[in-house]
């Protein structure tokens, strides 16, 4: 599982171009929602564990390429003054993936990302907390109704709630911290650095786990593998020319096409069902987290 807000990559001003930037972005969503399939599935006759560490090491790879691109050279992309925060945040972003992916095995493509969506909510209630910043009573209000749109995912009270509908929710709280420990990162050191980490430490950390999982796989298996890995990092390159192109702002709106793009998926691959609570709540989570995205851009714009 990768997202398209992850906010670690390298950015350059070269001149923007929204309407291209926003195509990435779709093009971003679609590869990253084909992922998630791929790992539903893989993760569902193998160790999730083991499913993770070795995409991490492909991806590892690539970030270590894309980092030494932008910096010059590994020893400048992994030049930090705040080592443990860059190590804790590739670590949790890894475990967060693990998380994640288990809750595709468990409730499927359609419900983990009705759940998941909440995150920028999530960002925007912790962002007070972890940076310092103002969150208004709008957002505050924004972020209220969001958690209502949760409930109904959830459905609580109707029925025997499924304990298992906490995964994705647990996945959209360290995805949440892990954007927020980004944006602290970025007032020391650069993206290329914070982007170096994230697959490095994230590599190393899956490789100590994993490895107790291992297990082995089909031949015609390690070519689904092969696709999740490459994958993986196509969506990655899409993201990074998505910033490259256009502001962070005007894009990010088009990263919920993901929750769209992996419904279908789960819907005609996997067989899977959308419940009206799921496309109602999914909505309000949706309509709550783009009034947050909105006020944020308003506010970096009089700022």
């Amino acid at each position: 599982m990768t997202h398209a807000a992850t906010s670690a990559v390298p950015q350059k001003d070269n001149g923007k171009n929204t309407r291209l930037g926003i195509w990435l972005m779709v093009s971003t969503t679609l590869v990253f929602a084909i992922q998630d399939a791929f790992s539903r599935h893989l993760a569902g006759e193998y160790n999730v564990m083991m499913i993770v560490m070795i995409r991490y090491w492909f991806f590892g790879l690539f970030v270590m390429a894309i980092a030494r691109r932008q910096a010059g050279s590994i020893r400048n992309a992994a030049r930090t003054e705040q080592p443990v925060l860059q190590i804790f945040r590739g670590v949790l972003l890894a475990l967060e993936i693990c998380v994640m992916v288990a809750g595709f095995v468990v409730l499927g493509l359609v419900e983990s990302h009705a759940v998941f969506a909440c995150y920028p909510l999530l960002i925007a209630a912790l962002s007070g907390p972890v940076l310092g910043e103002r969150v208004g009573w709008r957002r505050w209000a924004a972020i209220g109704v969001g958690f209502i749109g949760i409930l109904i995912v959830l459905k609580p009270g109707f029925g025997v709630f499924k304990p298992a509908a906490i995964i994705p929710l647990i996945a959209a709280l360290a995805f949440a911290l892990y954007g927020l420990l980004t944006r602290y990162a970025a007032r020391k050191d650069s993206a290329a650095t914070s982007f170096f980490w994230t697959g490095v430490a994230g590599a190393v950390v899956m490789t100590f786990i994993g490895i107790w999982f291992w297990e082995p796989m089909a031949p015609s298996d390690w070519g689904l593998m092969a696709i999740l890995c490459v994958s993986g990092a196509f969506g990655h390159f899409l993201l990074i020319k998505c910033y490259e192109v256009a502001e962070a702002s005007a894009v990010q709106p088009f990263a919920y096409l993901q929750l769209i793009f992996a419904s279908f998926v789960g819907v005609t691959v996997f067989n899977e069902s959308i419940s009206l609570n799921v496309v109602i709540g999914a909505g309000i989570v949706i309509s709550a987290g783009l009034f947050t995205l909105w006020r944020e851009r308003q506010k970096a714009t009089r700022s």
